[in-house]
C-alpha cells in the first residue's frame, strides 16, 4: 500500500509524555466492523512522519485483514518512536503505563496487541491502565505463523504445481517468534529453510533447529529460493529489489511487504505469485478472537486452516491479475454490506 492520505484514517491520535519521554502514533483506519483492533510496534523511525505513515499504512491493512478473516473488527496500529528507549525493566514499564493511559482514553475503540518489538508483559502493563488489550495472556504467534504456513503452501500450489513444500527452498527473513516458528514449519514440510536475522546467534539457533543454513541480512531477500517469507519489518519488497529477486513466490508473515502498488504489477510480469500478506497473517488476530469468544481448540484451528483455501481462491480470482486488488475489492465489498 502506497502513502496514505493524512485525512483517510477515522482518527490519528499522535501522544506524548513529557516524564517518561513517550512518544506514539495510534491510527484507526476504520470502525465499521467493530473496535479498531491491532498491534503496538517499537522500533527506531527516521521521522515523525514515517511513524504516522507506517502506523496508517498497517492500519488501513488491519482493516482488510479483519474483513476477509470474517472478525468483527475494524483497522488499527499503533507505533512508539523507539528513540533513546528505556532498557531497564522500571524505565520500561513506565513507558507502557504511559501508553497505557493513553489507549483507556480511547475508550475501547482501540484495542492493542503484541507487535514488533512489544511483548506480553507490555501488554499486561497496559491493561492495568484500564484499557481493553488483547494478547496480554498468551502468545499469538505461533497461530500467525500457521496461517502463513498454510498461505505458502496455497502460494506454492498455484504457482509451482506442488502439494506441499518438500524439495523447496524457503528463505525466511526475519526468525522472532512468528518467523522462526514459520521456519519451522516449512523445514517439517520438507523445505530446505535459509534464515536471515539481525540478531546473528537466533539465526544460528533456528537454522540448527530447522537442519538450515543462515544467509545475510543483506543477501536474504535476493538469495536462490522457491519461496521468500519476508517475515520481518515492512516494504522490503521495493521497485529496486524486484529486478534481482530470484523466487517464485513471495509469502511471508511480515506485514505490509510492498513498498507500493506498482510492485505488485513488477512482481507478476515477472512471473513471481506475490500472496496478500493482510491475509496471510490473519492467524494472530484469528487466535485473540478465538480467545475471546472462548472457541476450542478444533474451531481455532479449523478458522486459521482456512486461510490456506482463501489464498486459493483469491489467486484464482485474480487470473494472473492482482491478488491483491482481489482481496480489496473483497474486503471492501464486506465494508460496503456493513455500512447498508
Amino acid at each position: 500500500m502506497s502513502a496514505i492520505d493524512p485525512w483517510a484514517s477515522e482518527q490519528v491520535i499522535t501522544y506524548a509524555d513529557r516524564t517518561t519521554g513517550l512518544r506514539a502514533v495510534i491510527a484507526i483506519d476504520d470502525t465499521t466492523l467493530g473496535p479498531g483492533f491491532g498491534g503496538v510496534r517499537w522500533r527506531p523511525y527516521p521521522s515523525t512522519e514515517a511513524a504516522v505513515q507506517e502506523a496508517q499504512r498497517l492500519a488501513r491493512a488491519m482493516t482488510y485483514k479483519h474483513a476477509l478473516a470474517e472478525l468483527p473488527y475494524g483497522g488499527a496500529k499503533s507505533v512508539i518512536l523507539a528513540d533513546g528507549a528505556p532498557r531497564d525493566d522500571a524505565a520500561r514499564r513506565a513507558v507502557f503505563e504511559a501508553f497505557g493511559d493513553a489507549v483507556a482514553r480511547t475508550h475501547g475503540l482501540y484495542i492493542p496487541g503484541v507487535d514488533m518489538g512489544t511483548t506480553l508483559a507490555d501488554m499486561e502493563v497496559i491493561r492495568s491502565r484500564g484499557a481493553r488489550v488483547y494478547c496480554a495472556d498468551a502468545d499469538p504467534s505461533p497461530w500467525t505463523a500457521r496461517g502463513a504456513y498454510v498461505a505458502m503452501r496455497a502460494g506454492v500450489r498455484h504457482a509451482c504445481g506442488a502439494p506441499t513444500l518438500d524439495g523447496l527452498t524457503v528463505a525466511v527473513q526475519g526468525v522472532g517468534n512468528v518467523g522462526g516458528e514459520l521456519a519451522r514449519l516449512a523445514a517439517r514440510d520438507g523445505a530446505r529453510v535459509l534464515v536471515a536475522d539481525v540478531d546473528a546467534e537466533r539465526a544460528a539457533s533456528v537454522a540448527a533447529e530447522c537442519g538450515g543454513e543462515v544467509v545475510g541480512v543483506a543477501e536474504v531477500v535476493t538469495c536462490e529460493c522457491d519461496v521468500l517469507a519476508p517475515s520481518a519489518v515492512a516494504r522490503v519488497v521495493t521497485a529496486d529489489v524486484i529486478p534481482l529477486l530470484r523466487c517464485r513466490v513471495v509469502a511471508g508473515a511480515a506485514n505490509d511487504v510492498l513498498d507500493d502498488p506498482s510492485c505488485e504489477r513488477a512482481l507478476a510480469q515477472r512471473g513471481i505469485t506475490f500472496v496478500p500478506d493482510f491475509v496471510a497473517n490473519a492467524g494472530g488476530v484469528i487466535h485473540e478472537h478465538a480467545r475471546a469468544q472462548a472457541w476450542t481448540d478444533q474451531q481455532l484451528t479449523e478458522a486459521v486452516d482456512a486461510i490456506g483455501p482463501r489464498v486459493t481462491d483469491l489467486l484464482e480470482d485474480a487470473a494472473g491479475g492482482s491478488p491483491v486488488e482481489a482481496a480489496l475489492a473483497r474486503g471492501r465489498a464486506r465494508l460496503a454490506a456493513a455500512r447498508r
